[in-house]
């Protein structure tokens, strides 16, 4: 299957990054090489560009699409979460401008067999780097009722979670919960008939959190944004890209510590905890799809992206 990814928010996310045609990029989540490639061709040969991907797919993929800037372009297949190694690796130690592009692309998703969506048969799997044993699967047929309640609940927000958890063991003592269709199917049942006439899909929040669970994609946002942000040099910016409340909401508050870091009371006449601002944040309210790329790319709908500066 062609490897396939329209990239979200592409102009807004180039001109919030305000490239230097001889500054160093990261792109974190490099997929088709979409966003890279406009980053790529504004630099010179003096600039460079840094990608990276868990998904060997990706990585073949965008090597081919930046094949012309092989003299200004390094892919790397790892998890953001190790760029501190990378750049490190490559002898860099701060750069003009991260993207992070987060969740699932495209092709992830219209690729049955990687087992994403809800809305195609196939095997539990949801893995973004084929290479880590854990998958889906693992998850429904083999934790607690009491720890599929609490993914349910907290990366998915479905407030069916409880009764979901009860279904799926009761269903998975009878036999294995193999598929995507046999684990919507038990989603259905766990649902008033009434809730699931309204709304999305009742699969939809499931899904996403065993999607997170698997990938331990949370986790990882967590553990990087702080890091990148050290890593900018002065000026340099941090863009992401979030599809859904739980991520965003890592971001924002990631973004607003960095701005506003000070921890003593509001009465306090001055500051004496020393923490000192990192930089500030160039949106403050999310950057949004317009009506044309959401009709042309209806997964953009629910895309915000923020923007950190690093202070001088």
């Amino acid at each position: 299957m062609e490897f396939s990814h329209t990239p979200v928010l592409l102009q807004k996310t180039i001109e919030a990054l305000d490239i230097k045609p001889d500054g160093i990029y990261l792109d974190g989540t490099l997929g088709g090489g979409g966003h890279s490639y406009e980053i790529a061709r504004r630099l010179t040969k003096g600039g460079r560009l840094i990608g990276t991907d868990q998904d060997e797919e990706a990585i073949e993929a965008a090597s081919e699409h930046l094949s012309e800037f092989s003299d200004r372009v390094t892919i790397v297949r790892d998890n953001y979460v190790n760029f501190r190694n990378i750049l490190d690796s490559l002898g860099i130690e701060k750069v003009d401008g991260i993207l992070l592009d987060l969740g699932v692309s495209s092709h992830q998703f219209d690729d049955k067999d990687r087992g994403f969506s809800y809305r195609m048969d196939a095997p539990l799997d949801m893995r973004m780097d084929v290479r880590k044993e854990r998958t889906a699967y693992d998850i429904v047929n083999k934790e607690s009722e009491a720890e599929l309640y609490r993914i349910i609940r907290d990366y998915g927000e479905d407030p069916f979670a409880k009764n979901i958890a009860k279904h799926i063991v009761r269903a998975r003592e009878k036999e294995p919960v193999e598929t995507t269709f046999q684990l919507v199917s038990l989603i259905k049942e766990a649902i008033p008939a009434r809730i699931r006439e309204k709304g999305g899909h009742p699969a939809k929040r499931v899904f996403q959190a065993l999607r997170i669970e698997v990938n331990g994609e949370l986790e990882v946002l967590e553990k990087s944004l702080s890091s990148m942000i050290d890593a900018l040099k002065p000026e340099g910016r941090l863009a992401v890209i979030s599809f859904h409340s739980l991520e965003d909401r890592i971001v924002k508050e990631t973004f607003r510590t960095a701005q506003d870091p000070c921890i003593c009371p509001k009465d306090f006449p001055v500051c004496v905890c020393g923490r000192k601002s990192r930089g500030k944040v160039l949106t403050r309210h999310p950057l949004t799809a317009d009506a044309e790329e959401i009709e042309e790319n209806p997964r953009s709908r629910t895309a915000k992206l923020r923007v950190f500066v690093r202070g001088t």
